[in-house]
């Protein structure tokens, strides 16, 4: 089945990773988290993937080529994203007349789930919430396993259910007349317009997805992480020191090189290029990427260090996102943990709100380099390019009042 994969939008709630780079090319465990949604559609019974881009494009298009795990690669334009419906319907133009799939491509979806999808045609995924009003919600016109769907309403603030919308949609051939949608409240163009004329003119099926992620804010990316290295078997081809001690499931690639004294606990993904130590501790579902450099009696646990990330000695990391060729100068530590046992709360958008994790760090941008002897606190986020001066504390994030 043709697949349409939304990867054009610049990902905001997500910045400042995405200030120099799309949301969907964030690293998750090791490949690019768009890259994660495109494997799991193969694997469902894609035959083709319509890769919808707009900001910053060409590192969309640079990684996939022509083709992806055996099937074609086409690329639609979308220059301005005007929303999801507009989205498809520049993806659209490169399908054929039949029934086609839609997925966000800033999403994880377990594969068994996907195919089940992708076998019950006109459908939606769906998914249970602790808190639906923050999604589209969908009705039902019964319960069970796999219940008609009726319509969605968009984050009520009186949801009928906990069901919501999983943004993974396998639509009939109808539904290519059904894509010039008018403008929403938002002043969008919303594909659940399209599934709500699908739902009157089709019988559309609610499929239950057993595990799936909207990867849309920093923590979120993190716990994509933590989904993605806890799937790692143990592998090792990298240079590693006799007196290193790698304990189950890490993977060390070619070329990367761990030094004397190093404890890796698994799952942990060190790649090509990266070195450890000595006397280094990395543990809790950790990747180290390409090129990046964990230093002498650095401890890094449950983080992403992105490519060309360097930790100087004597350093403390927890619960956090570095991104690319970010610096820690000597002694710099990161707080990841309230002392009243509270959510780590952070800034999105101008709101400040709740992570949802009673551990996490911090957020850097590319490029962030720290003085020695930095502290800084839970929550806080610097921007792509920002400093800190020796013994500096930064306790909120740098021009809010957070």
């Amino acid at each position: 089945m043709q697949t349409i994969v939304l990867a054009a939008g610049q990902g905001t709630r997500m910045r400042p990773l995405t200030d120099r780079r799309p949301k969907p090319m964030l690293p998750v465990a090791g490949d690019p988290l768009v890259a994660h949604t495109a494997e799991a559609a193969v694997a469902a019974g894609a035959s083709e993937l319509v890769i919808v881009v707009g900001y910053e494009a060409d590192e969309v298009r640079d990684y996939f080529g022509e083709e992806f795990a055996g099937v074609p690669v086409t690329f639609a334009e979308q220059p301005n994203q005007r929303g999801t419906a507009d989205a498809v319907r520049a993806g659209a133009s490169h399908l054929d007349s039949g029934p086609f799939a839609v997925l966000n491509g800033d999403a994880l979806y377990d594969r068994g789930s996907l195919a089940t999808l992708y076998d019950s045609a006109p459908a939606v995924g769906s998914y249970r919430v602790d808190n639906p009003s923050t999604y589209g919600v969908l009705h039902t016109d019964r319960s069970g396993d796999r219940p008609r769907v009726t319509g969605v309403t968009e984050k009520p603030a009186d949801p009928p259910s906990n069901l919501i919308n999983t943004g993974a949609y396998v639509f009939p051939a109808q539904a290519h007349d059904w894509l010039d949608v008018g403008e929403s409240e938002r002043g969008e163009l919303e594909l659940t317009d399209v599934l709500e004329r699908a739902c009157v003119e089709a019988h559309v099926t609610a499929v239950p997805f057993d595990r799936w992620l909207d990867v849309g804010r920093p923590w979120e990316l993190l716990e994509a992480n933590e989904w993605k290295l806890d799937e790692l078997d143990r592998r090792v081809n990298g240079d590693v020191h006799e007196d290193a001690d790698l304990r189950g499931a890490v993977v060390v690639e070619n070329g990367a090189e761990i030094d004397s004294g190093v404890v890796i606990e698994g799952p942990t993904l060190i790649r090509s290029g990266a070195s450890v130590g000595p006397n280094a501790y990395v543990r809790g579902r950790t990747l180290v990427g390409r090129d990046a450099k964990v230093g002498h009696s650095v401890e890094v646990k449950n983080s992403v260090l992105m490519g060309g990330a360097t930790v100087g000695h004597l350093s403390y990391v927890g619960d956090s996102l570095l991104g690319r060729d970010v610096n820690f100068g000597a002694g710099t530590t990161v707080a990841n943990l309230r002392h009243d046992d509270e959510d780590i709360r952070t800034l999105i958008k101008g709101e400040v709100v709740s992570t949802g994790r009673r551990k996490f760090g911090v957020v850097c941008g590319d490029g962030v380099k720290t003085g020695i002897q930095t502290s800084l606190n839970a929550g806080v986020k610097l921007s792509s390019g920002a400093r800190t001066g020796p013994g500096e504390r930064v306790l909120r994030e740098p021009g809010s009042d957070h």
